[in-house]
């Protein structure tokens, strides 16, 4: 059911995708490197459908399978965000830096234009647009609360009330915890260690993009289940500089492109079909 939900949420978006205009044309975007943080260039393709290459930093916090985790077999960055990054690229003639950094300074180098644009799971909120850009969206994916296995005495998130509810620092999923009265919310810097604590005991609950909650779900479903329905509408998108307008149009113009030519569908299929 989850996925059938997942399924129509991208077939909805494509559709708003397909409708927009064709974007005008930019200027180079230079790019703005984060020393300290580990990067990774993404493969660049051998030619581009335009006269002019753009490089661009782009932010992700690789803690959030299946959108963007680090492989432990080659060390780098895999996921959906990031193949789907990487074919916008492609698209729009943008050759693509990744640097991995934890949520909160990504929001926070983002808004002050340290990197050029972030992809990591980034839900697209009111706030949120009154200190960054962002892209047309991609997929829609709401809040759900997960549980341990054997767990019967919470069944949806009115059930968390008195509860010890996990979620990643600066995430909706905090928001929407602190939201229920009466419930002690536990921030964590990486929702992996959410989802651990939850494994061993420590936290009742975790709050997270269904999605991701999925994820970790499939890497332990003996041990953890998603319970109650997701129950926020939500929409990720790609974070831009606020300074950078035309980086947005480009953007767009290769998400569009990723649209028309089935791409979207084949990454649901690859990273996503198992939810």
């Amino acid at each position: 059911m989850k996925k059938l939900y997942l399924v129509l949420s991208i077939l909805v978006l494509s559709a708003m995708i397909l409708s927009a205009c064709a974007p005008k044309a930019a200027e180079e975007t230079p790019a703005y490197p984060a020393e300290s943080q580990p990067t990774q260039k993404a493969a660049a393709p051998t030619s581009y459908p335009v006269e002019t290459v753009t490089k661009i930093t782009v932010a992700t916090d690789a803690t959030w399978p299946p959108f963007e985790y680090i492989d432990e077999a080659t060390k780098e960055i895999v996921g959906y965000d990031i193949d789907l990054f990487t074919a916008i690229g492609e698209k729009a003639g943008l050759e693509i830096e990744f640097v991995n950094t934890p949520f909160d300074p990504l929001l926070a180098g983002i808004a002050t234009c340290q990197f050029d644009a972030a992809i990591s799971a980034i839900t697209i909120t009111e706030d949120r647009k009154k200190e960054m850009l962002f892209s047309d969206p991609y997929i829609n994916a709401g809040q759900i609360v997960v549980v341990e296995f054997d767990n019967t005495a919470v069944n949806s998130k009115d059930d968390l009330v008195g509860k010890t509810v996990g979620a990643q620092l600066g995430t909706t999923g905090e928001m929407e915890a602190k939201a229920i009265a009466d419930t002690t919310v536990k921030p964590y810097d990486t929702v992996d260690l959410a989802f651990l604590d939850l494994q061993n005991g420590q936290i009742d609950a975790v709050i997270a993009d269904y999605p991701t909650a999925f994820g970790f779900i499939a890497k332990s479903p003996d041990k953890i289940k998603a319970v109650g329905d997701v129950f926020t509408d939500e929409s990720y998108g790609i974070a831009v500089c606020n300074t950078k307008p035309e980086l947005v149009e480009k953007i767009n113009a290769g998400l569009k492109a990723v649209v028309d030519e089935g791409i979207l569908v084949e990454l649901e299929a690859k990273w996503l079909s198992g939810q």
